[in-house]
């Protein structure tokens, strides 16, 4: 066999660091010719001696010392060891055996090395020491005589980096320093470092058998591995525990720390217990101190911000007000600096009189026909376009309607407005809407400018119409005030530059200003429910820019814009201020007049909108303050009182407000309006189960019910009553709530007579003989009696008779008998009263 294959490799060495682990498999032998094959790794101790220590070699041969005469021996280089020979016997062993054999003999080898190295130092520090006695009693003994220098062993022996066979050849090599020479520089001489104890290792505890011997001899895999032989290191939470102690040693040597002074936010009531949790003090401490001020409460009892800030000011704290209004957005306290506001469109309304021609002046500005799709050629919605004028400038209309029902839509036109355009016919000059929009416009303290209309209709006075502005404190330039009038037609578009021109010009004086470059904020002008697209709002941006993605509160309401759509039904991705645009993304319908804003995020949208809700819910549910006077009036509400229900359901949110204010001024001592449900979208099941349940008809205002709402009320039997004209409409609802009522009673006194006499008539009947006072006396008519001005019966003249003849009537001045029915209790002087009843129509 060759050397190589001899070698004890177990695989193929790769490339790298010199391995310390080996692998290899061992045949274990049992009984009956049993065989188990084990894979056994074995691991090589890595020796890293200290510096100057003598590195181990894994095989020592001795090399005679050859005699040196230089003065100082240079280490020499250790000789490389002898390659170990074959034996014929190991190519017998295993693999496993002789590398066992390998490692014992490295280690026989290491240690006999270290044991030379160890003599040579004893030796060393013995030759020093009889040197150094030596040389003490040489100076004990001739004082005068320089001291000679010590002999050079130790230092020309480097006990650290010379290997074991170099000790004699070094020790040869050392001269001996003459005496009459000068002395030698005195060298330090080197000291054994002193040897660190050994930590004492545990002994194995005895198991509960009694024989430790068999534990101990077991080797595990722990065992075989650590170094440490199963030295138990400390967990971790023993070490939690001790930096915890120290930490509290150290606390309590520092004294008494500081009291911290919080900032305590305290809101409107607020229990104990939250208090004691949010000043960071103890619960108790707190109900004491409200003993010691004389308001005793437990840790659950509610105080209110009074009794707190006492509280929180006495604990040494100091105390952050707030309420729950603080939740709610304020748009007074926000206000733009000068320096970023940049000019805006103006905001134009057109308000007058129903038929005054307000959509068809605004058709003819905008070269539109919105006059064409409204229902009988009136204005059933506030309507919001941007008119671009010929000098390129932009102007945004708001169309309010004229009809008496809407006051809140023109109220709120006013509103939000910045110049409003009072449209007068010359024809027909002021009237009551007129001069309801006159006082919105004042109200609001906006400009006004008058467009007097129709001046091509024969029979028009512009002038008649100029003169009747002055009754209300409306004073046209050409009598001297600084109210703007135009004359317009907007059937044959003339005058409409004048007027472009005037509002131009009233918004130059006004300087109307905006800051684009802010979140967003606008104001309901009109809301609805779409079937295909869910709530939808027309917006008027007030200032901000509006984008698509940006996340709003709207009244009780949040969501995202979804979609923005002008007024022209194109979609667009922002809308900058004075733009009127719809907005698609809402979580429910607003109600008109409500203010967008858009936040920072969702959690602030939601908070927001249900502390809205919440106050709304609380506002309509709040009881007014019992008094004996109102119970007695509600008692007599619900005894006396016709309740009239009704379900509205409109196509926007405007429409539906101005129906149930339209038909609550309907109501009437006797009958009264009762809206069950009202609101924007289509008619749904529930409606109409709500009708079903309680009797009640459903208006649907431009909106119809779907197929199972419709199946529904043809089983319930539910009425519809569908309109398009809400004048249409109240005038429907007033004769319906007549007819409840049923036909008016009407008495009409046609004559009085006196009893002088009364006389048998038959068995049982009395007659009475009577002077008739005044009027006239019919047979068949219906009496009252009466005793000392005391109704005694009401009943009809069954019999009248004049001498003993039968006549029709009696009339004053003449004497008759009468046989009345259903009564005897007649009585001279007793006083009869005949009268006609007339059944008529009842009307609101």
């Amino acid at each position: 066999m060759s050397d190589e294959q001899d070698k004890p490799t177990l695989t193929r060495k790769p490339l790298g660091l010199k391995r310390t682990v080996e692998a290899g498999q061992v045949q274990q032998q049992f009984s009956h010719g049993r065989r188990n094959t084990v894979v056994v790794e074995v691991k090589r101790r890595r020796v890293l001696g200290r510096p100057g220590d003598p590195a181990p070699e894994p095989v020592v041969e001795e090399v005679a010392p050859a005699p040196a005469p230089a003065p100082v021996a240079a280490p020499a280089p250790a000789p490389k060891p002898a390659a170990p020979r074959v034996n014929e016997n190991d190519s017998l062993l295993s693999r496993q055996e002789r590398q066992a054999q390998l490692l014992r003999e490295a280690e026989e080898a290491r240690m006999s090395s270290l044991e030379d190295n160890r003599r040579r130092e004893e030796a060393a520090r013995a030759r020093a020491a009889e040197e150094e006695k030596q040389r003490a009693e040489q100076s004990a003994a001739k004082p005068a005589e320089p001291t000679p220098a010590p002999t050079p062993v130790a230092a020309a022996e480097p006990v650290a980096e010379a290997p074991a066979v170099e000790a004699p050849k070094a020790e040869a090599a050392a001269p001996r320093a003459p005496t009459s020479a000068a002395p030698a520089p005195r060298r330090f001489t080197p000291v054994e470092a002193p040897k660190r104890p050994e930590p004492k290792r545990p002994e194995p505890k005895p198991s509960r058998g009694g024989d430790a011997r068999r534990q101990s001899g077991k080797l595990t895999v722990t065992r075989a591995l650590n170094e440490d032989e199963g030295a138990r290191a400390r967990s971790l939470a023993a070490l939690k525990r001790a930096r915890e102690k120290e930490k509290r040693s150290h606390t309590a040597s520092s004294g008494p720390r500081e009291k911290q002074v919080r900032e305590v936010v305290v809101p409107e009531s607020i229990t104990v217990a939250e208090l004691a949790n949010r000043m960071a003090e103890k619960t108790g401490d707190l109900v004491k101190a409200l003993f010691k001020m004389g308001s005793p409460s437990a840790s659950t009892d509610t105080i209110d911000q009074d009794i707190a800030e006492l509280l929180v000011t006495e604990f040494g704290h100091e105390i952050i007000r707030v309420s729950e209004g603080d939740v709610d957005i304020r748009h007074d306290e926000d206000i733009d600096d000068a320096e970023h506001l940049k000019p805006r469109a103006p905001v134009v309304t057109i308000m007058g009189h129903v038929d005054h021609g307000k959509t068809s002046l605004l058709d003819a500005l905008r070269g539109a026909n919105v006059v064409a799709g409204e229902a009988g050629g009136i204005t059933q919605h506030i309507g919001a376009y941007q008119v671009k004028t010929p000098d390129g400038s932009l102007v945004t209309f708001l169309d309010t309607p004229g009809h008496e029902a809407f006051t809140e839509m023109r109220q709120r036109g006013a509103n939000v407005t910045d110049i409003v355009i009072l449209v007068v016919a010359a024809d027909d000059g002021l009237k009551p809407q007129s001069i309801e929009a006159i006082a919105h416009a004042k109200a609001a303290g906006v400009p006004i400018i008058v467009a007097i209309n129709k001046v091509d209709k024969e029979g028009a006075n512009p002038q008649r119409v100029r003169e009747r502005l002055l009754e209300h404190e409306l004073v046209v330039e050409e009598m001297g005030g600084d109210v703007q009038n135009v004359e317009v037609s907007a059937l044959k578009k003339t005058g409409l530059d004048k007027l472009l021109d005037a509002i131009a010009v009233q918004a130059e004086i006004m300087e109307l200003k905006a800051n684009p470059d802010r979140a967003a904020e606008g104001t309901v002008v009109e809301a609805k429910l779409d079937k295909g697209r869910g709530p939808v709002a027309t917006i008027l941006v007030r200032r901000g820019t509006l984008k698509v993605g940006d996340i709003f509160v709207c009244g009780a309401e949040s969501g995202r814009v979804r979609a923005l759509i002008d007024d022209q039904g194109k979609q667009i991705k922002s809308a900058t201020p004075s733009m009127p645009v719809e907005v698609l993304g809402l979580g429910g319908v607003p109600m008109a007049g409500d203010t967008l804003t858009v936040v920072e995020n969702e959690a602030r949208a939601r908070e927001v909108a249900s502390y809205r809700q919440e106050q709304a819910t609380r506002k309509r549910t709040v009881q007014a303050p019992v008094s004996l006077e109102g119970m007695f009036e509600a008692l007599a509400d619900k005894t006396n009182v016709i309740q009239f229900p009704l379900i509205i359901k409109g196509d926007v949110q405007g429409s539906v407000e101005a129906i149930v204010n339209a038909l609550n001024k309907l109501s009437t001592d006797e009958i009264r309006v009762r809206v069950l449900q009202s609101g924007a979208g289509a008619i749904t099941e529930s409606d109409v189960t709500l009708a079903a349940a309680t009797k009640a008809p459903i208006i649907g205002f431009n909106v119809r019910p779907n197929a199972k709402a419709r199946d529904i009320a043809k089983r319930e039997n539910v009425r519809f009553m569908y309109h398009d004209v809400i004048y249409h409409l109240t005038d429907e609802i007033r004769k319906e709530m007549a007819g409840e009522l049923g036909p008016e009673r009407i008495e009409t006194v046609v004559g009085r007579a006196e009893v002088k006499d009364v006389f048998p008539a038959g068995k049982r009947d009395k007659a009475a003989g009577l002077l008739v006072l005044e009027g006239v006396i019919r047979k068949g008519l219906h009496a009252r009696l009466t005793r000392d001005d005391v109704i005694v019966s009401a009943t009809t003249i069954a019999s009248l008779r004049r001498f003993k003849d039968d006549v029709a009537e009696v009339r004053a001045g003449l004497e008759c008998g009468v046989v009345l029915s259903d009564t005897n209790d007649i009585k001279a002087g007793d006083n009869l009263e005949v009268f006609e009843v007339e059944m008529r129509e009842r009307t609101l």
